[in-house]
């Protein structure tokens, strides 16, 4: 449990570090996000949910934007509206950057562009990108947010977690051989889950949970990430 907790910390730390650090830093920081994600099995589970069937040219299309009139210099970058969503498309630009399909410097100047600096334009990054990323990956490991900040948590805060927790314990249960039955019951359990975090229903995500719970249960399925979960719960 502690090792896997301080892979998680290693990430959340490099998040932290690429949202506050300077802009000469960055590349190395990245670098280091990425090799904490491939070093946790948490963080792989996760990343390999949310990006599942993304599509990153639509996306890119969609949300870096240059204005409409031609030899526009400088565009926009948006976010997506669903916090599963913003997992995937901000983890695939980091791979991007980190891989040198895009230069950072280029990227900064082109969607963050303030004043031609790389270090005003760095924290623009930092502030629209970085940081949202960085809080929603927090809310999927509530126990080492705990223990990094600490503080009682909200409702909203705690169904905001559920949402996207669900979507790492999807992939998990990918990994077993469960029977067609089984795997159909899973689908239903988890699908009506997330729509019930998603309208905040107390008494209809305690029911689902207290049935997966039987459900992990029946062919000995729990694990801490399941706990995890079911931890959120209790907090309602």
């Amino acid at each position: 449990m502690k090792e896997r907790y301080k892979r998680i910390e290693r990430f959340l730390n490099a998040c932290t570090q690429l949202a506050e650090g300077k802009y000469n830093a960055a590349d190395s920081t990245i670098s280091e996000m990425l090799a904490a994600i491939a070093e946790s099995r948490d963080l792989t589970g996760l990343f390999t949910a949310v990006t599942y069937g993304f599509d990153y040219a639509k996306a890119k299309q969609r949300y870096l934007r240059f204005p409409a009139e031609k030899g526009a210099a400088h565009g926009t970058a948006y976010l997506p509206s669903e916090r599963d969503e913003v997992l995937a498309f901000v983890f695939c630009v980091l791979v991007e950057l980190d891989g040198g399909a895009m230069r950072l410097g280029d990227f900064l100047l082109r969607y963050f562009y303030v004043d031609g600096s790389y270090t005003a334009s760095y924290i623009a990054f930092a502030d629209r990108m970085v940081r949202p990323f960085m809080n929603i990956v927090r809310d999927c490991f509530p126990k080492v947010s705990r223990n990094v900040a600490g503080g009682v948590q909200s409702r909203e805060e705690i169904f905001s977690k559920l949402a996207v927790c669900v979507a790492s314990e999807q992939a998990r249960l990918a990994t077993f051989a469960l029977r067609e039955e089984e795997e159909a019951a899973a689908t239903i359990l988890l699908t009506e889950l997330s729509f019930a975090a998603k309208r905040q229903d107390v008494a209809e995500t305690s029911a689902l949970l207290t049935g997966y719970k039987y459900f992990l249960r029946y062919f000995a399925g729990e694990s801490e990430e399941s706990t995890e979960l079911f931890a959120l719960g209790e907090e309602l």
